[in-house]
């Protein structure tokens, strides 16, 4: 590895995340710095390459045939390290990183996670707001909270709360709403690709979906519930993504019925690697807030 020493480190890292992100604005972000001094890492690499590592277009860069090949070995060697970093700073009982979706931790998580630092000051939480499903044995995150149906290959996935759903909408709204069949007289706000259909809900209740009509869509679940705040429409919610607007009084529940998904949240973890005390420490909390909701 004596050819290492004829490179410089910070090079190699801007040509990574360049090759990674497709522009230098992303890669400067990643990396905290300007997009100038990425740019010179780059053009210094490239120089002591002795060959272009990307060609410069209107939209971004775009690899060379050299720096395809380069980047391969480059970005498989930096995953290794940043695994390893990972792996030692794991075994800190201090620090924990928690992969969550967006919605979950923005409506839910984030109003609580004071209580956890009351109860436990001395663990540093990190949120890394993903949906994605990553391995908590090569990765920095010590814990996923997901929903689906827990059948995650290679982890270890433990149930935390099932999922119900239930129609929400503004209060004055609501009044327009005495029974399920009312559903049809008003605006229905929709994702565009949800993971359940308004069909969980309304075939209990003798209905099918074609009774309802058109309303606005929204890309993801939290605006769709700031659409039913603001009075635009009826949408089809669960219990933590609602239920603090409830409580605040911004939102209305007209139906008493709530019905399971058939899918759940769960807390996943390493199936390889000991638990530390600071996951097992916000396991225990998580549990006792979501079991808060039903009291």
């Amino acid at each position: 590895m004596r050819n290492l020493s004829r490179f410089h480190l910070n090079g190699l890292r801007a040509v990574e995340a360049a090759g990674r992100w497709g522009t230098l604005r992303a890669a400067a972000d990643e990396l905290g710095v300007t997009v100038g001094a990425v740019s010179q890492q780059i053009l210094k690499a490239e120089e002591q390459f002795g060959r272009p590592l990307f060609e410069r277009l209107p939209k971004g860069l775009k690899p060379t045939s050299f720096g395809q090949d380069i980047l391969k070995y480059l970005s498989a060697g930096f995953a290794e390290i940043s695994a390893g970093l990972a792996l030692a700073e794991r075994r800190r009982d201090d620090v924990l990183t928690v992969s969550v979706a967006p919605v979950f931790a923005s409506k839910w998580l984030v109003w609580r996670l004071q209580r956890f630092h009351e109860i436990f000051p001395d663990i540093r939480i990190r949120i890394d707001a993903n949906v994605a499903l990553v391995d908590p044995d090569t990765s920095d995150v010590d814990v996923c909270i997901r929903v689906g149906w827990g059948n995650w290959p290679h982890v270890k996935a433990e149930k935390l709360i099932d999922q119900v759903i239930f129609p929400v909408c503004s209060p004055p709204l609501a009044e327009r709403l005495r029974q399920p069949a009312d559903l049809a007289a008003v605006p229905i706000i929709r994702e565009p690709t949800p993971m359940f259909g308004w069909g969980a809900w309304l075939g209990p209740n003798g209905l099918d979906e074609s009774i309802l009509g058109g309303g606005p869509v929204f890309s993801d679940a939290s605006l769709c519930l700031d659409a039913a705040v603001a009075g635009q429409g009826v949408f089809l919610a669960w219990e933590t993504l609602a239920g603090d607007a409830i409580a605040f009084g911004r939102l209305s529940a007209p139906f008493p019925d709530r019905y399971s998904t058939g899918i759940a949240y769960w807390f996943v973890t390493s199936q390889t690697l000991p638990q530390s005390r600071a996951v097992s420490a916000f396991y225990d909390w998580l549990k006792a807030e979501l079991a808060r909701m039903d009291t």
